[in-house]
């Protein structure tokens, strides 16, 4: 059985690992110990009543094969964006100018830097390992977050991001970054990633113009991958505009890739959710419908993918074994929807930076 548990120090070989695996790009997942040993904490004392007052908090989960102990895939929740350091981004915009004499209309697209989700709730940190890339458990591995907003949602934003990663060429190489961002930090991406991952992103407001870019000033390869998803985003993508996500303009600052958002009690998952009272049963067929079920406990939390079935009596019938794993006793309540598997794409790598 895969469980989505938050992560634990326990974790950390399993997440540096992972790190490695991540490859050039993502800024929240470096392969630095300390680092993780940062969010580690950080993610502990938000599934806590501790940190029930927080507004920024990390929310960081990871997917354990419960068979052997491991962990496969990772996913996370970030509040408060841009609170504590500044969460930049572009904002594609239209210029319009006018000429009497010429009698003529002008558009012109630009990129302008913004701060606008500031305090807003990023979901990210998606990846899963090679060997689970499996229909289905990318969509799992991602909707557990959506689980988590709907069972506590007085500890999350209104508005919510998720920033992907954008476009590079087979030998990782970003247009936008050689383009643009490069002319005025004077050193490579993968750099700027770790900078920005480790020492913030002060660089950025230092050395990055202020003023709006002219897209049509840019080279053309630069402009086609403005808002582009790398390859490996694509399946994420795809699943969050199944969740109700819409792209409104707003792309990575460094390699184009695109922003989508949500309102949260809009988002499919938290708003179809539902909870109810668990009973234990022993008749549980194994091709009963799959359901993601979630055991609503913060500094527990837990969420399986696993046969359920609703009976008569409004009830979530559930095996011993879901019941264990989830640590749920009889009539204990937990949080319930359909899975369907067919929607799904398999998650290839990562979501967002």
């Amino acid at each position: 059985m895969l469980l989505i548990r938050p992560c634990q120090m326990r974790d950390l070989d399993d997440l540096m690992e992972i790190s490695h695996a991540v490859g050039d790009g993502m800024t929240s997942m470096p392969a630095c110990e300390n680092a993780w040993r940062e969010k580690l904490a950080a993610s502990t004392r938000a599934f806590s009543e501790a940190g029930k007052d927080d507004v920024v908090s990390t929310w960081f989960m990871v997917m354990e094969d419960h068979d052997t102990g491991k962990v496969v895939g990772t996913t996370a929740i970030y509040t408060g964006i841009g609170l504590n350091k500044p969460f930049y981004s572009y904002k594609i915009s239209t210029l319009v100018s006018s000429s009497y004499d010429l009698d003529t209309t002008r558009q012109a697209k630009v990129l302008s830097m913004v701060n606008d989700y500031t305090g807003a709730t990023e979901i990210g940190s998606l990846f899963l390992l090679p060997a689970y890339r499996k229909p289905g458990l990318g969509q799992f591995l991602s909707r557990a977050r959506y689980m988590t907003l709907a069972d506590f949602p007085h500890r999350f934003g209104e508005t919510v991001m998720a920033e992907l990663r954008g476009w590079q060429d087979s030998e990782g190489r970003s247009p936008l970054w050689d383009n643009l961002a490069s002319k005025f930090f004077g050193i490579d991406f993968q750099e700027a990633v770790n900078t920005t991952a480790l020492k913030g992103t002060q660089f950025i407001s230092d050395l990055m113009p202020k003023y709006p870019i002219y897209i049509d000033l840019l080279p053309q390869a630069a402009r086609d991958v403005i808002g582009k998803p790398h390859d490996s985003s694509a399946p994420a993508l795809n699943m969050l505009k199944k969740e109700g996500f819409q792209f409104n303009g707003y792309v990575d600052l460094f390699d184009g890739g695109p922003s989508v958002q949500a309102a949260a009690q809009e988002i499919h998952t938290v708003r179809d959710s539902h909870t109810a009272e668990c009973v234990i049963s022993e008749t549980i067929a194994d091709d009963a419908p799959l359901h993601m079920v979630s055991n609503g406990q913060l500094e527990n939390y837990c969420v399986a993918l696993a046969p359920a079935q609703l009976n008569s009596e409004g009830q979530l019938l559930i095996s011993r074994t879901t019941a264990d794993a989830l640590q749920i006793i009889e009539g204990g309540r937990s949080r319930f929807i359909e899975f369907r598997p067919a929607q799904a794409n398999t998650a290839q790598s990562h979501q967002a930076a």
